[in-house]
């Protein structure tokens, strides 16, 4: 079979094929036309179906191979002809990677102007800054190294694009070049491990100022709610134990530990700025994420296992509320895992405040043991508040040292 006549039939078929895509689609119209007067039908379902955008993804890629076939045939007729090449496609695809490499800078600065004010809020801990630096001191190397890396692959296809006038200079290897790009990431790399390691490290191993003991306070989660245990005046959370979860004691907390019998529970989460703050993380049934943004605090809860991790806040919530500009500014806590269907509902208020009002929030809080519990683990029934004089501060304080001793007894 000659060119010219595998040519001809090439040509033959792809004007077939067009042909014949005109003609189903004529049909089409005339046969919607046709229905215009019947009833209208709801396409709503339609559209939400993946076989439809499948469909639609067929047709367009069967678009884009007609077009690719009409524009081979053409190629090959002038070459039939003796006619120079109609499509310098070195350029074209040249073209496409210059325009591509702006599009893409474009992109990154778009990324770091509109995304970039969708990353994490402001640090509001001591940690949150030690890892915020880490994490702005990588992500500066990476986007300067990805910048100066495109610029010189996608310039490169521009620039060197083929030309019959010039012959490609066979450069197979230099030295020099292999110990620089292996040497510098090496150094890069090293340092940003160095870092993160000595971060790490001075997050979790902590050593425990006698003069500035840190608040512990217990957090439990289950599908689909948190459980907040404080310590009480003895300043240490007690023990607790699966075995011992019944209606009336839904934590299972363990009262012949005598530091578990002051314990206070409460409704969210108060801090007292600028002290140290332990977490005990514990699960009830399920593994959840105990995450606050803010604070930089994102560590699983396990079932039968305590985790904890220690952090310093630094700013009150009417700081922030004043930062942000935001009288309803509130910091939260949540569950950073997929836990269930309830997943959404598990977030509690976080309230950041001074010392002394952390002591007042913490005197009104009630405590876990009541009198059902006493019953339960045989424990003496709590005695009735000593009432005294408004003055008699010096009297109060030894009731409630009194009261205090029976019911650890």
């Amino acid at each position: 079979m000659s060119l010219r006549k595998f040519i001809t039939n090439k040509t033959t078929a792809a004007l077939a094929v067009l042909l014949t895509v005109f003609a189903n689609t004529s049909a089409f119209a005339q046969a919607a036309a046709g229905a215009a007067a019947a009833p209208k039908v709801d396409m709503g379902e339609v559209y939400k179906s993946v076989i439809f955008y499948i469909l639609i993804f067929l047709a367009v890629c069967l678009f884009i191979a007609i077009i690719g076939k009409a524009i081979r045939v053409y190629e090959l007729s002038r070459e039939a002809q003796g006619k120079p090449v109609g499509i310098n496609w070195n350029r074209i695809h040249a073209s496409l990677f210059a325009l591509f490499l702006v599009l893409g800078l474009y992109g990154v600065y778009w990324e770091y102007t509109v995304h970039g004010a969708m990353l994490l809020p402001d640090a509001a801990s001591e940690h949150g800054k030690k890892i915020d630096e880490m994490f702005n001191l990588t992500l500066i190397i990476t986007t300067i190294v990805f910048i100066a890396t495109h610029i010189l692959l996608f310039g490169f296809a521009y620039i060197y694009k083929y030309s019959a006038k010039r012959k490609a200079y066979y450069y197979p290897h230099n030295n020099t070049i292999e110990k620089i790009w292996t040497i510098v990431p090496a150094l890069v790399l090293t340092v940003l491990v160095l870092m993160g390691f000595l971060t790490w490290r001075s997050i979790f191993f902590k050593v425990e100022d006698p003069k500035n003991k840190a608040v512990q306070i217990e957090v439990t989660s289950e599908q689909f709610k948190w459980s907040i245990r404080y310590p009480g005046a003895d300043g240490i959370v007690g023990n607790k134990n699966y075995k011992l979860t019944t209606a009336t004691n839904p934590l299972g907390i363990d009262f012949k530990d005598l530091n578990s019998r002051d314990d206070e529970m409460a409704d969210e989460m108060v801090l007292p700025v600028n002290k140290p703050i332990k977490l005990i993380l514990t699960s009830k049934d399920v593994i959840h994420s105990f995450y606050m943004p803010h604070f930089r605090v994102q560590l699983n809860t396990v079932p039968g296992m305590r985790t904890i991790f220690e952090f310093t806040p630094t700013k009150t919530t009417a700081q922030m509320q004043q930062e942000t500009n935001d009288p309803n500014f509130k910091f939260l806590f949540f569950c950073a895992k997929i836990c269930g269907s309830g997943h959404y509902n598990m977030q509690k208020v976080v309230r950041v405040v001074s010392e002394a009002e952390y002591k007042t929030w913490l005197a009104e809080q009630k405590t876990y043991l009541n009198d059902d519990l006493r019953k339960q683990f045989n424990l003496p029934v709590a005695p009735a508040p000593v009432k005294a004089a408004a003055d008699s501060t010096a009297t109060d304080s030894a009731a409630v040292k009194t009261n205090q001793m029976a019911l650890n007894k």
